[in-house]
């Protein structure tokens, strides 16, 4: 079942588009390493954050993902350009 990984995060203004490339980096070098990220999509929200979701094609490629991620050096590179980062996980229930 497709699960959704949502980061939650602020940029400064002058950070944006090096966080654009380091995001593009990051994608591509996930979705070399492991299988299973389908989609992602960078929202700039309202209040002026960022809703930053991954969508899997499961939850079992998400972790092993997430867990290889820990010795991929573009992960913090790219988390070290925002502030205030909260993620979260959810089952996706239905789709029209």
């Amino acid at each position: 079942m497709p699960v959704v990984r949502i980061h939650h995060y602020r940029v400064d203004d002058d950070k944006l588009s090096a966080l654009l490339a380091q995001r593009a980096a990051l994608i591509d070098g996930i979705r070399r390493a492991q299988p299973g990220l389908t989609e992602t999509r960078l929202t700039r929200l309202e209040d002026g954050s960022y809703s930053d979701t991954w969508r899997w094609e499961s939850a079992e490629q998400m972790l092993t993902a997430i867990a290889a991620s820990q010795d991929f050096p573009p992960v913090a590179a790219t988390m070290a350009l925002t502030v205030d980062a909260t993620a979260e996980t959810g089952e996706i229930v239905e789709e029209r």
